[in-house]
């Protein structure tokens, strides 16, 4: 009889080796699974006396009763309990159990609509890179050009590697002024699922000016083939990019939350607004499914609500 630390182990090895998740949600498992790991040593329980009202329980734990860690957020705990799900899914396969949570569902969470700029506060955040005394500003402006040019997500651009962008020579020795057409970009994304996306004319002159005349300084006489580096000639890290991301929106004077994922839903919906077919935008942000970019179309929807009830004569 394998033990409850046995059975967990397995699991994410499973995860490490036959799902090949990526390393940040291998992670987000592993916090999952210590959590409750901790529940049911402070209950004095185990694997084995698993039940729904247990799980309810635990559910209550993670919204603070009784928790050394306080309160979650119910978005956390949903995620929590799906993980949960699935490996005792695998463990009643694997050892011929019954699954005692089978039946047992997340909690539901209220649709969120995703923080979007405005077009108007996207170029206040690429002009803030305009900084003729700092020399890394052609890194800073090419990276948030790039965000916005293709709705990516933060870890897909700082894994990318010069390769990954198409017609990268031409790029490196047209006319500054004149990039060449038809330049995309292949970026990987969760699942090791790879799509291409095309970047416009603005990213790809902030791309050739930072590949021109800064990206062989960093370099110096390092060998990487990063797209983006940092200081040190080495690829630029999450969190350093998270971090030019915030710096510029406190130079551009925007007085709210400001991250990476900011563009990638900005992207999203300025597309939709432009008239963009949500299947595109779909496949543009590398959603396996139409019904995660739907949530997008609440905000147009709003947008068209308040522009009707503003001009209508008898809206109100």
């Amino acid at each position: 009889m394998k033990s409850d630390s046995e059975r967990f182990s397995e699991y994410l090895n499973y995860l490490a080796v036959e799902k090949a998740l990526a390393k940040n949600t291998l992670l987000a498992y592993e916090r999952d699974i210590s959590l409750f790991r901790e529940f049911l040593e402070e209950g004095d329980s185990s694997l084995d006396s698993v039940s729904m009202d247990s799980m309810n329980s635990f559910v209550a734990w993670l919204r603070g009763l009784n928790s050394p860690h306080g309160a979650k957020a119910e978005s956390s705990i949903s995620r929590t309990v799906v993980a949960l799900r699935n490996f005792f899914l695998f463990d009643s396969k694997e050892s011929g159990r019954v699954n005692p949570i089978q039946d047992f569902h997340p909690p539901k969470i209220p649709k969120r609509l995703p923080k979007s700029l405005t077009v108007n506060e996207v170029e206040r955040l690429i002009r803030s890179c305009d900084r003729p005394d700092d020399p890394i500003a052609a890194r800073d402006l090419a990276l948030i050009e790039l965000l916005y040019a293709t709705g990516a997500r933060i870890s897909e651009v700082v894994n990318l590697s010069v390769h990954d962008v198409s017609e990268i020579s031409r790029i490196e020795n047209a006319s500054l002024d004149s990039p060449p057409e038809s330049v995309a970009v292949k970026l990987k994304g969760k699942g090791g699922k790879e799509r291409v996306v095309p970047i416009g004319k603005y990213a790809q002159h902030a791309l050739q000016q930072y590949l021109v005349r800064l990206r062989p300084t960093l370099l110096s006489n390092k060998r990487t083939d990063a797209l983006f580096l940092n200081l040190r000639g080495a690829r630029l890290s999450r969190q350093s990019a998270w971090e030019i991301i915030v710096n510029a929106s406190e130079r551009a004077g925007i007085d709210r939350e400001v991250s990476p994922h900011s563009l990638r839903h900005s992207f999203a919906t300025h597309l939709l607004d432009g008239g963009a077919d949500i299947r595109v935008v779909q496949e543009l942000l590398g959603h396996s499914s139409v019904t995660t970019t739907q949530i997008y179309t609440l905000i147009t929807i709003d947008k068209l609500r308040e522009s009707y009830s503003l001009a209508h004569p008898r809206a109100r």
